[in-house]
């Protein structure tokens, strides 16, 4: 303003001076003039300013965005260079764009050797050698022409480790890759796959790998080819378990499954079923000379003993062999076929081996029909007792029965106990047949006079599977018997399979006022060991041991000495099986204490008893 002011004063001068009206137009010009000129000066100044500030402020942002992408960089590295797994990125070209050092560490690269632009088959071949590098690459550009987005490559080092690439393909080719160490992944995938089909125990295949060998063998079986399938089981395995202990049993396996795998060799495929059974896939021609030739063999390495520590444990094993095509092209049917011939010799006694035969599987069908007859007798208490009398030698009257089970079924007849009682206990029947016995005979002995015991068989089975001393005390309690007329009956394999199981159950029964016989005494191999075991009130001598009695000297003398060792023992003895009464007399100058045989009398229906308990003493022993 002091400016345009001064301007003014000027002019105003020169009006004065001029005093014209042009003068007075001229200087309203100048005025103008003077006025526009000033207020492009001033704005020109204020952009300047503006400019001006705005240059700072651009110059300020610049360096905050180079902070910022230097900071960004720097913790992009940071992130880069901590991964856990290594990452590379290549160009369209296959050039390396960038790697962080795990990268770097898992395939043994120099900072120097995966520098950016570094080309892939230069970094290959250091891991392949160039003529596997060029293929490797040559894959690659294949599965990017063929639109591939995602594919996984192992690399195997020379140290060992299994490296693991996945390759992302973009679009234009380039590629970006996550590399991982799996070695240890690989490891844990191998061992569960191992277990999955392989016994811990002896390190055997197992059933699993088994079959599917099978499987393969019978896919790629040839005309003139046959596979044979033997399965192995052990003779009363369970018995070392129970006496020398699970660990022993353990081990006694490991030594089985090395004889088994040195009789086998190579060319054969071995394997563990489960618990004692094993099983022998052979291929091959000859047949079935060669299986049975190996067969011949394993039964020869199992018949020596085997110890621990100065002991030695005998064992046996059954086989039962199938052989392809003629017992079947089957898997599952060649397995059932040679578990059939297995059945057959476990039920004739074991230690054997038989080929397996249609009449073998008729007669499977036929104890699986006889086991289905079996439950529905249970339901609908088809079974019934016959009483066999305990004669009394110094008394000279019967003090006793034993109780024998019978069955008399709608369509089959008597079915023998010998054909259905084994069965009841290999399926487990037997623990509810058990129990009804024990209330039946129960409830009969409680009409006789108080002075006549009744004798009941209880199966290992009962030991194992069931409450015995419950049961026991429940049909007691029920029929309202005093203990001390109950009489169980056992037989040594109660002991052998169950020993420790066996024995507390035993002094319980014995606790409550029970009477404990062994029965079939001398059957076993060691039924010596078992007296010092348990204090029995009775022995039963096996009516085997009777036969030869009057005419062969040995077997009187190991009568004799039964009796002896009895009466030494404070047990009493009674002999089964006696038909004569040149035996009835002989067993009375001996001072036998009790006698059963049908010489007295056959089992009879628990109807008859009174009537044998009222006849006449010299009648009676007469009447068989």
């Amino acid at each position: 303003m002091e400016a345009e002011a001064l301007f003014r004063q000027q002019c105003m001068t020169a009006i004065n001076e001029d005093g014209t009206a042009n003068a007075q137009r001229l200087m309203a010009l100048a005025v103008e003039t003077y006025r526009l000129q000033a207020g492009k000066k001033r704005a020109a100044e204020d952009r300047a300013q503006r400019l001006a500030k705005k240059n700072g402020e651009l110059k300020g942002s610049l360096s905050s965005i180079r902070e910022d992408l230097a900071e960004q960089k720097r913790l992009f590295g940071i992130v880069l260079d901590n991964l856990p797994q290594g990452l590379s990125v290549f160009d369209s070209e296959q050039r390396l764009i960038v790697c962080n050092i795990r990268f770097r560490q898992l395939f043994g690269f120099s900072a120097e050797e995966a520098l950016p632009g570094s080309a892939m088959g230069s970094l290959i071949a250091k891991i392949r050698g160039t003529e596997r590098a060029e293929k490797k690459v040559s894959r690659l550009r294949d599965a990017i022409l063929e639109g591939g987005h995602i594919r996984h490559r192992e690399w195997v080092m020379e140290d060992g480790r299994t490296v693991q690439s996945v390759i992302t393909v973009l679009p234009d080719g380039s590629n970006i890759s996550i590399h991982a160490d799996v070695t240890e992944d690989r490891k844990a995938a191998e061992r569960i796959a191992y277990l999955a089909h392989h016994d811990q125990l002896t390190g055997l295949p197992n059933r699993i790998y088994l079959r599917e060998r099978i499987d393969a063998a019978l896919a790629s079986r040839k005309r003139d080819e046959q596979i044979a399938l033997v399965h192995l089981n052990l003779d009363r395995f369970k018995s070392i378990n129970n006496t020398l202990g699970v660990s022993t049993g353990d081990n006694i396996l490991k030594q089985v499954a090395e004889r088994i795998r040195m009789s086998a060799g190579a060319g054969n495929v071995l394997a563990r079923l489960g618990s004692d059974e094993f099983a022998i896939l052979q291929s091959g021609r000859q047949q079935p000379w060669n299986i049975m030739a190996l067969v011949d063999q394993i039964r020869r390495e199992l018949s020596e003993p085997f110890f621990r520590g100065e002991k030695a444990v005998e064992l046996s094993v059954s086989m039962g062999i199938a052989i392809s095509p003629q017992d079947g092209i089957e898997t599952d049917i060649l397995l059932k076929h040679a578990g059939v011939a297995l059945s057959h010799v476990k039920n004739n006694g074991g230690k054997g081996e038989r080929l397996f035969t249609a009449e073998m599987e008729a007669q499977i069908d036929a104890r699986h029909a006889l086991e289905a007859d079996l439950r529905t007798a249970i339901e609908r208490d088809e079974f019934d007792l016959h009483y066999q009398p305990l004669y009394d030698l110094s008394q000279q009257r019967v003090c006793g029965f034993e109780a024998l089970l019978r069955w008399n079924h709608p369509t089959r007849g008597r079915v023998p106990p010998m054909e259905f009682i084994p069965l009841a206990e290999e399926v487990g029947l037997v623990v509810d047949i058990g129990r009804w016995v024990l209330r039946r005979a129960c409830h009969d002995a409680l009409h006789w006079p108080d002075n006549i015991k009744v004798a009941v068989n209880v199966s290992a089975i009962q030991f194992t599977d069931s409450d015995l001393p419950g049961d026991v005390a429940a049909a007691l309690s029920a029929a309202r018997l005093p203990a001390n007329r109950l009489e169980v009956e056992i037989t040594e394999s109660v002991l052998m399979e169950n020993l420790d199981e066996a024995l507390p159950v035993l002094h319980a029964l014995k606790q409550s006022g029970i009477r404990i016989a062994m029965d079939d005494f001398g059957t076993g191999y060691s039924s010596l060991s078992y007296l010092r075991r348990f204090p029995f009130d009775k022995i039963k001598i096996d009516k085997s041991f009777v036969n030869g009695i009057v005419e062969d000297r040995e077997a009187f003398a190991i009568m004799r000495a039964i009796i002896l060792l009895g009466d030494a023992l404070g047990m009493r003895v009674t002999v089964e099986g006696v038909e004569t009464a040149e035996q009835l007399a002989l067993l009375q100058r001996e001072a036998c204490d009790e006698i059963q045989g049908y010489y007295i009398s056959p089992p009879q229906p628990a109807a008859d008893a009174p009537y044998l308990l009222a006849l006449p003493q010299r009648e009676h022993i007469s009447a068989g």
